[in-house]
């Protein structure tokens, strides 16, 4: 899936509970960490046409950081980082397992190929999630489950007073909940 909907979705995560902000933040990053291993297409397209291309997308995405072992990692980053730890860590571990089931259902290739998720390693090579049923990455599925988040933090913004603009500008946030507020009222509890 595009990393945009795996932030809207790990935001929806992060919002299952009373959080702060800060724990709400630690939760949508965790959901969208397991993509830190996509960065490798940055040097891979940079060097493609040198004498020594770097295939560090093509080799790497989906095996560094799509797996059990990573999620270990980034739960107990959570765990260490977060306000209200045990809370935030498990919805950081169920951000990041949510984020690798979605791309087991819709992040096929342009060309038909599916990227199967490595889920036992750096522990075990045996097993490896895939669905046939994948859909395509540009698929209407995924513009469907972008949409129902977008609706979902344009209710909570409008409900709670936040959105997910506050990861990035409180001021913006605040500027995006008034004027969803001056449109629709204010939100009664």
């Amino acid at each position: 899936m595009n990393p945009v909907t795996h932030f809207l979705v790990s935001w929806g995560v992060a919002n299952a509970a009373a959080l702060e902000r800060r724990d709400r933040a630690i939760v949508t990053l965790a959901g969208v960490a397991p993509d830190l291993d996509g960065l490798g297409a940055i040097p891979e397209l940079l060097t493609r046409s040198s004498a020594h291309p770097l295939d560090w997308f093509s080799r790497y995405h989906h095996v560094l950081g799509h797996n059990v072992g990573f999620a270990l990692v980034v739960t107990g980053a959570s765990f260490a980082l977060a306000t209200k730890r045990w809370k935030a860590a498990a919805l950081a571990c169920a951000a990041f397992h949510l984020h690798l089931l979605c791309d087991v259902l819709g992040a096929r290739g342009p060309d038909g190929d599916q990227w199967p998720i490595p889920y036992l390693m750096p522990f075990s090579h045996a097993w490896q999630w895939t669905w046939s049923g994948q859909w395509a990455l540009d698929g209407w599925q995924n513009f469907a489950i972008t949409g129902a988040m977008l609706a979902l933090m344009f209710y909570l913004a409008w409900a709670r007073g936040y959105s997910a603009l506050e990861m990035v500008s409180l001021r913006a946030d605040g500027a995006f909940v008034r004027a969803l507020r001056e449109r629709f009222g204010v939100a009664k509890d």
